[in-house]
């Protein structure tokens, strides 16, 4: 099945970009979510104005990028949750609430899909995380989970 991506998935491909995958995950999988459309020359028509729109959203170049990594590794970033006695989390945070976090600590807006998180973050302390700023250049980014 030949689709066109609309948003970024990984190890996929990213926003304009025509891939071919089984019938099976892009029927079930990718076209529910509204991670791709079904190719057809109409939609082919789409590619330019998808791939405008991620030029816009995304980091212009690698120097850019660098500039971004400095400004991120230099946060520190604390993120608060309800914690129980022992320090284990009710629950885990999520990307969302380190996005919102590196905001309130002064960093730059990053796109939720572009943090990656090992393992999930359920008890207190110092954790760090990984942002993806551009294909080549990522950034550790320091968090703090303090209790609520």
């Amino acid at each position: 099945m030949k689709l066109i991506l609309t948003q970024e998935v990984s190890n996929l491909g990213s926003p304009g970009d025509v891939v071919e995958v089984k019938d099976g995950y892009g029927r079930n999988y990718l076209v529910p979510r509204g991670l791709g459309i079904r190719w057809t020359r109409g939609a082919e028509k789409q590619i330019e104005s998808i791939k405008r729109a991620r030029s816009v959203r995304e980091v212009r170049d690698v120097s850019h990028a660098e500039d971004i990594k400095g400004r991120l590794e230099g946060l520190t970033v604390n993120v608060s949750a309800q914690a129980g006695e022992t320090g284990r989390l009710f629950g885990a945070v999520t990307v969302s609430d380190i996005v919102d976090a590196v905001k309130a600590a002064g960093g730059p807006e990053i796109d939720k899909r572009r943090i990656v998180v090992d393992n999930p973050i359920k008890t207190l302390g110092a954790h760090q995380v990984t942002v993806k700023v551009h294909d080549e250049v990522s950034a550790t980014v320091d968090l703090n989970v303090v209790r609520a």
